[in-house]
């Protein structure tokens, strides 16, 4: 029995082959059987060009391998995986720059360039023991009269912690050494001192004020964020454009009658290593932490318990503006990236395959994919459609109306040899169940057409 015939123009169809040319032999198994008769059913209606040094008759391939190589695989990758080493790789080197910057950074253990491991030996030798926390309680433990509490950083302790840590060191009668502290933090651990917006443009600078530590130490590198207060016992020193780098506050009330205070320091740079034998940095940062005979280096850490204060820190406070604004800019950017490559690019434009397909092999590869799937019932459904779409003409319906059952089968039934045949099931039914089912329903399909053609 001879498969399904089609005419010139049904789908799937070259425009240059006719009626009578010879069927594919189907010596295949019958899998591939009935999935290329429903492929064809689909197969579009214009073939793909032939390229140069193609043969038009050469015979399709014996079977398609539906896996990538891994030498496919690899070429699809390689583009993201150079992109992610090359992500890493710009990771970890500006990890290491700016690591490098700020490893031991104001760490009295560290001889790093930024550490502070000489002034805490000076110290030494003078008889101040210098001891390392860590955490907000450690701090406010310590806090005493014969202590000097140097706080590295105060930018990074929570609200919390800046009230926790002030209501010990307010009435302690002890030094308290404030490390650039910024216009957030001073206001809560130094009441009556504002930071101002604009910093210091030179880094080393002269007392011109009267606290006897400055004074001694002569011109020291203090220049960095500078200060304002209206404290009338407030010492100002190394000022700048009007405003000071240092500020010292006695302390209000004090137990015992012990004299407290904080000094409030505008830059880091006079207890670096690499700059503590410059002009007269070691002996201001000997005078300012040398006056106690114990100091307490606070080296904040975000393993402190107090850092978890959900109640008063967000998820959204807990980022630096900086990174906020630097966000917004970047999603900007991306959207008017993307409006400017859709203008640029215009709309889809459609193009003829750039691979020549011959028509029978475009037909066995849907219907290898149709075997693969198990897909009897849109077989099947493709399989009536196109055969429907070619019997309406023949038997003067319409072809708006060939899918609708009260108009094509009566006029079906009138062209049959043999009348009162029920042609809905084969035309209209359900999904074949099995493979043998489908070959049988492409079969009996090709009879009926070629029944109607020859009527």
């Amino acid at each position: 029995m001879t498969g399904p015939t089609r005419p010139a123009d049904a789908p799937g169809n070259d425009t240059s082959t006719s009626r009578n040319d010879t069927p594919p032999p189907r010596n295949e198994t019958a899998h591939a059987r009935e999935g290329t008769a429903a492929a064809r059913a689909e197969a579009p209606s214009q073939p793909s060009p032939t390229p140069a040094g193609a043969q038009e008759g050469a015979p399709p391939p014996a079977g398609t391998s539906l896996s990538a190589t891994p030498r496919q695989l690899w070429t699809r990758a390689r583009g993201l995986a150079l992109a992610l080493v090359v992500l890493l790789v710009a990771a970890v080197a500006i990890a290491t720059v700016r690591s490098g910057d700020r490893h031991g950074r104001l760490d009295p253990r560290s001889a790093d360039p930024y550490g502070s491991r000489a002034v805490a030996q000076l110290l030494e030798d003078r008889g101040v023991t210098t001891r390392v926390v860590t955490t907000t309680e450690e701090a406010r433990a310590a806090a005493g009269p014969d202590t000097t509490l140097l706080v590295a950083d105060p930018d990074v302790l929570t609200d919390r912690q800046r009230s926790r840590l002030r209501d010990a060191i307010k009435d302690s009668g002890g030094r308290t050494v404030l490390v650039a502290p910024d216009g957030s933090s001073v206001p809560a651990l130094a009441p009556g001192v504002s930071a101002d917006a604009a910093r210091s443009l030179d880094s080393t600078l002269s007392p011109r004020c009267s606290l006897p530590a400055a004074r001694r130490a002569g011109t020291a590198d203090v220049g960095g964020i500078r200060y304002e207060t209206l404290a009338p016992d407030a010492d100002s020193c190394y000022v700048n454009d009007g405003l000071p780098s240092l500020v010292r506050l006695p302390a209000a009330d004090a137990r015992g009658g012990t004299p407290g205070d904080t000094v409030v320091l505008g830059a880091p740079d006079i207890l670096h290593n690499d700059r503590l034998d410059e002009h007269g940095n070691a002996s201001l940062a000997l005078q300012l932490l040398g006056s106690r005979p114990h100091l307490v280096w606070y080296l904040p850490s975000l393993s402190d318990d107090a850092v978890d204060d959900s109640a008063d820190e967000g998820f959204f406070n807990l980022i630096p503006s900086g990174w906020l604004w630097g966000t917004l800019q970047l999603t900007l950017a991306a959207v008017l990236a993307a409006f400017w490559r859709g203008r640029r690019l215009g709309p889809l434009v459609p193009e003829k395959l750039p691979v020549a397909i011959r028509a029978s092999e475009a037909a066995e590869g849907r219907a290898r994919l149709y075997r693969k799937a198990d897909a009897r019932d849109r077989a099947a459904t493709a399989l009536r459609s196109a055969t429907r779409t070619r019997l309406a003409p023949l038997v003067g319906v319409p072809t708006a109306r060939a899918h609708t059952p009260e108009a094509l089968l009566p006029a079906l039934t009138s062209r049959l040899r043999t009348p009162g045949q029920d042609l809905r099931p084969l035309l209209f039914g359900p999904p074949p169940g099995d493979d043998a089912a489908l070959i049988a329903l492409a079969d009996q399909l090709d009879a009926l057409e070629s029944e109607v053609r020859t009527s």
